[in-house]
């Protein structure tokens, strides 16, 4: 599937978040939001208008957040615990790995804001080391959607999968990639764009700027693949391996830092199983500086112009 993203509408992922809660928890009373006073920036105003015995505001203090939404869900219900990505998952971290992945708690985690998004508030709100963090501990799945569809889908498998999963959804408008009767899978990836030069492996914000590298690299005579990786864990290793032995070369982009994201994922999986030229874009283990989320990621490299350039110098490592 090809993506044409100039002029078109783009979706706050917010927004399919919390109407997707907000349906699920009309018609299954054991859904209940959890945020440490993050109500405005989740979104979830009409959901407590609507459900307000159902929201729990437990104020800026993420670590009893995450420990009243394991009681939750230790007593039956389903919580989606709300809060910026940053301090969701950098000052709950210890009580993320005892309380739920330990437990094996059914909770999820929805970490809001990830990536740059904060932009001009800077490196404190930065979350470019959650999915190494996340990823690291047993038992929690790990989803970063790339549109508008595949977060309502991704929420909407989340209630229904018993167990922990991090979400993680970005405040920057995104265009719709994927089509609207389109079906979450866990582990499991989406080929957006056939190609046999090159694959481009990307998930988040990033989907619709490797898709768009894609068509400048086609202009200039090269085929590349795209693969939405929306699951980081588990990963999609028969695509990954499918990518590798058929187009020879791999390119990752990641809104994260290059040290164990996305593009360690990949790579994890390309050493072992299928070894070929391989390429990481991301946050080069520095510390983000203050800027738009947009201008960040152009200057790390991940503009399509960058992303193209570089698949179309990861092709000549080929053999």
């Amino acid at each position: 599937m090809n993506a044409v993203t100039e002029a078109v509408k783009l979706h706050d992922c917010r927004d399919a978040f919390t109407a997707t809660l907000e349906a699920m928890a009309a018609d299954d009373p054991r859904i209940v939001a959890v945020c440490n006073d993050s109500v405005g920036s989740s979104k979830l105003n009409q959901f407590r208008d609507r459900f307000p015995d159902r929201l729990v505001n437990v104020g800026i203090a993420e670590q009893n957040m995450i420990g009243v939404s394991a009681g939750l869900a230790n007593g039956g219900k389903i919580p989606f615990v709300c809060g910026a990505a940053c301090f969701l998952t950098g000052r709950g971290l210890e009580q993320i790995k005892a309380d739920i992945a330990y437990s094996d708690a059914n909770v999820k985690l929805v970490g809001i804001s990830a990536g740059m998004a904060y932009g001009e508030l800077g490196p404190t709100h930065h979350s470019t080391e959650d999915f190494a963090w996340i990823r690291a501990i047993p038992n929690i799945a790990v989803v970063a959607p790339c549109d508008n569809i595949e977060t309502a889908a991704a929420i909407a498998f989340a209630a229904e999968y018993t167990g922990p999963i991090f979400l993680r959804l970005s405040r920057v408008g995104v265009p719709q990639l994927l089509p609207d009767d389109h079906r979450f899978e866990l582990g499991k990836a989406d080929t957006l764009r056939n190609g046999s030069d090159v694959t481009i492996i990307a998930n988040g914000v990033l989907t619709h700027r490797a898709l768009d590298a894609a068509e400048l690299l086609a202009a200039r005579g090269i085929e590349a693949r795209v693969l939405n990786m929306a699951t980081v864990r588990p990963i999609d290793e028969a695509a990954i391996v499918s990518a590798a032995e058929e187009t020879g070369a791999i390119l990752t982009c990641e809104e994260h830092t290059t040290f164990g994201g996305l593009g360690s994922a990949v790579a994890e999986v390309v050493v072992d199983m299928a070894p070929v030229p391989m390429k990481r874009l991301g946050v080069p283990g520095i510390f983000p500086p203050t800027g738009s989320e947009n201008f960040l990621l152009d200057e790390f490299g991940m503009s399509p112009d960058g992303i193209a350039e570089a698949a179309a110098r990861l092709m000549q490592r080929k053999a």
